[in-house]
């Protein structure tokens, strides 16, 4: 049987359901703020690679397209014709100064030196016979045997016959030559090239070269300046009194794979007019070049600095960015929070530049994560090495492990 309720009995079961309904929604906001408070909390600092700015004594500097040349080059060439007959180098290896190269058939030469020494015995005999008649045709003609007109032949045979002489010693120098002429031999110790004509092959005077012979140790390096900066530079050494080696810088070489040839160089030669087309003077440096590394006819950079130096501020590549402003960097402040600084920079020393004005010695640039900051962020700086030469940034070493 249902059971009835009664207004009273209804009423309050309507008032006790409305109180729970009423009392769930409170206790479910409160909850929920209570939630959303402890999801909301303070992100860290993003973290940052950053790099302690250093110094280093640099001097004024300048760099200038060279091109590289032999100290010393000649081309071989034949100086008597004949056949070639030997040849006494691998091409492209190093031979010593006097080592025989080449040798031209000498049969022809030797015959020529035997054949003039046989004529030199002759003319040497001729003459001395010539003499002795001298000698008794004055012995004679002081006692009246013989007229002067006679003695007058008998001078003239024996200088005749002593010309003679003369003549044939001369022909028998230039033939002996012509014998040493067909061994051809190094003026110089280098490296010779490639041989334009084989054994079996005549050649002569009139022949090309037979090789190329170079000494590229020292090596030359020329380059141009500009005539105003010539003077300049003539202005401010006049002391070296026109000697270049007195000059106070130093010299390096940048090969063409960017690269540095581990000797320094020199000036040892700077020209004396101005090249009218170009307005600019060349000089000439050298370089030792003891292991052959630098070619002749190479494109190299050669840099200029001044021996007198000053402490500047060296900062990595990487930390480098540019906008409308000119180049900047970011950095990270006692406060560690992040600034823009814009700077002047110098040159470029292998990974790193050179800073003229603009940071301080010891300020933290940052290297690594510069896409996640942005000026006034505070920032956990995390400091790092940084290669000089290559640009890898890695961690610092431990000290004490």
């Amino acid at each position: 049987m249902l059971k009835r309720f009664t207004p009273n009995i209804l009423g309050t079961y309507l008032s006790l359901t409305i109180k729970c309904m009423i009392g769930g929604a409170l206790f479910a906001s409160i909850a929920g703020c209570s939630d959303d408070s402890a999801t909301k909390q303070v992100a860290p600092p993003p973290a940052v690679s950053v790099f302690k700015v250093i110094t280093q004594d640099v001097g004024n500097y300048r760099e200038f397209v060279a091109r590289t040349e032999a100290h010393q080059e000649v081309k071989i060439r034949a100086r008597v014709e004949g056949e070639l007959i030997e040849r006494h180098f691998d091409e492209g290896s190093y031979v010593e100064k006097g080592q025989l190269l080449l040798k031209i058939d000498p049969s022809e030469y030797q015959s020529s030196v035997a054949g003039i020494e046989a004529d030199l015995k002759s003319k040497i005999a001729g003459a001395d016979g010539a003499k002795r008649d001298l000698t008794r045709g004055k012995e004679v003609a002081s006692q009246g045997f013989i007229s002067q007109s006679d003695l007058d032949k008998l001078t003239t045979k024996y200088d005749q016959a002593a010309a003679a002489v003369k003549s044939a010693q001369a022909n028998l120098e230039k033939a002996k030559l012509n014998l040493s002429y067909t061994q051809i031999k190094a003026p110089f110790a280098g490296r010779i090239g490639k041989v334009n004509y084989d054994v079996g092959n005549l050649v002569g005077p009139t022949s090309n070269e037979l090789a190329q012979l170079t000494d590229v140790d020292p090596i030359y390096v020329n380059f141009q300046v500009e005539e105003s900066d010539y003077i300049s530079y003539r202005q401010k050494h006049q002391g070296s009194e026109g000697n270049p080696q007195n000059v106070p810088i130093d010299l390096s070489l940048r090969l063409p794979n960017n690269s540095n040839l581990a000797s320094k160089g020199q000036l040892d030669f700077a020209d004396t007019k101005v090249d009218r087309s170009t307005g600019t003077v060349e000089l000439r440096a050298t370089f030792a070049n003891p292991n052959n590394i630098v070619m002749p006819g190479l494109f190299v950079t050669l840099i200029l600095e001044s021996k007198d130096k000053q402490k500047q501020a060296l900062i990595p590549q990487a930390a480098v960015q540019e906008n409308q402003q000119g180049k900047f960097v970011l950095v990270v402040g006692d406060d560690k929070k992040v600034a823009t600084r814009i700077v002047q920079l110098g040159r470029r020393i292998n990974a790193m530049w050179v800073v003229e004005s603009g940071l301080e010695q010891g300020e933290q640039v940052i290297v690594e994560g510069l896409q996640k900051v942005r000026q006034g962020v505070e920032v956990k700086p995390v400091e790092k090495k940084v290669d000089h030469t290559t640009g890898t940034i890695s961690n610092l070493t431990n000290a004490a492990g």
